[in-house]
């Protein structure tokens, strides 16, 4: 469950089957969530860019982190790029509730043939999780680098662990569900990357694929959220939209008891589900990889 359980971000990619707008609710609180980590994230890259003209969110989802980037670089002026129109809406909406709707803007179109449509190179182009959504990621983050000012750092938020909800042992089931749970997730994430168009199989060693765009000054940073136990409501309402979607997307992956701990963490009217038991938590940590093009 380390790939995508907070799609709050990352949708320059076409997944037809999805409705976003019926989604966007959810992508935006659950990004909201996050908005801790980005904002360490943000702050680290403000001191690696100096004063940015143009920022660009490449797969920016609601625009969470597109809006925060208005607000970390006040003089800079922000483009949120993404596939869905109903969720670059509610970019725009965010970005004039918090004053920056005269230096926002939105584009549309599926990553990475969209950037051609930039008026301007990029002094920062952003990709959170929307990288791993593209069958050729090498060929994606070129097409990313091409678009980049002279100067300009191309940042790309892959990797890092697994988000955990809850103890190891939960007092049902087998301990250590939440492992085989993301030993499940890794499995289903090699399947959808084998499956996109065009895929080509990539070791996933960020800094050589940037440096292999013709990029230089790799650098690599991880960010932690961490929201202990007792929940909050949205911290206990993420936790139950990831786990619904892995018992959904993966249960021919578990085993049937596996599958009945799912059941008993999901039921609202089970007293040690997720929706009531004490002990339940977030802790995520996401890696952010940068990289400069050359003057």
């Amino acid at each position: 469950m380390g790939h995508h359980q907070e799609h709050g971000q990352g949708h320059g990619h076409g997944h037809e089957d999805i409705d976003w707008a019926e989604m966007a609710p959810l992508l935006e609180s659950q990004a909201e969530l996050f908005t801790p980590l980005y904002e360490r994230a943000l702050n680290w890259l403000a001191k690696e860019v100096t004063e940015p003209g143009l920022i660009v969110d490449a797969g920016s989802g609601p625009g969470v982190i597109a809006a925060l980037f208005a607000e970390t670089f006040p003089g800079a002026r922000v483009l949120a790029v993404d596939g869905s129109e109903p969720l670059l809406e509610r970019a725009r909406a965010r970005a004039e509730r918090q004053g920056a709707a005269d230096r926002f803007g939105t584009l549309a179109g599926e990553l990475p043939g969209v950037l051609d449509e930039l008026d301007y190179p990029a002094d920062l182009l952003w990709a959170s999780r929307s990288i791993h959504h593209l069958g050729d990621q090498r060929a994606a983050l070129a097409a990313c680098a091409e678009r980049l000012a002279p100067a300009g750092t191309l940042a790309v938020m892959e990797g890092g662990l697994p988000t955990r909800f809850l103890p190891r042992d939960i007092g049902f089931g087998r301990p250590g569900l939440q492992a085989r749970l993301d030993a499940a997730e890794e499995e289903r994430f090699s399947r959808m990357r084998a499956e996109l168009p065009d895929s080509v199989a990539a070791v996933e060693d960020w800094p050589a694929l940037l440096a292999s765009a013709g990029l230089h000054h790799t650098r690599t940073r991880t960010f932690l959220l961490d929201l202990p136990a007792p929940a909050t409501d949205r911290a206990r309402a993420y936790a139950v939209a990831v786990l619904t979607r892995a018992r959904e997307g993966m249960a021919e992956d578990l085993d049937a008891d596996d599958r009945a701990a799912l059941d008993r963490l999901l039921d609202p009217d089970d007293t040690a589900s997720l929706h009531h038991r004490p002990d339940v938590f977030v802790l995520a940590a996401h890696t952010v990889h940068t990289a400069v093009r050359p003057v």
